[in-house]
């Protein structure tokens, strides 16, 4: 796949003159500032729901019941 981009990115950057952007519109810092920090936020939710998801699960303490033979103290 990365064959057929390749040259169609090099056609395309070749055909562009270094300065010129048709079509686009000037970004201000406040909304570059606000879309990196949303980028930033967003990132970091990704990261705490992976790493909620993936971390190792307790299982319940179940010790009602259970007969302790040879430990004092248990039963």
């Amino acid at each position: 796949m990365l064959c057929f981009l390749g040259p169609v990115h090099g056609v395309a950057a070749a055909q562009t003159t270094p300065g010129s952007c048709s079509g686009c519109g000037p970004l201000s810092l406040p909304l570059l500032a606000g879309l990196v920090a949303a980028d930033a936020v967003v990132s970091l939710l990704i990261v705490g729901a992976v790493f909620l998801c993936a971390r190792p699960r307790r299982s319940p303490a179940q010790e009602d019941g259970k007969v302790y033979i040879n430990m004092p103290g248990r039963g």
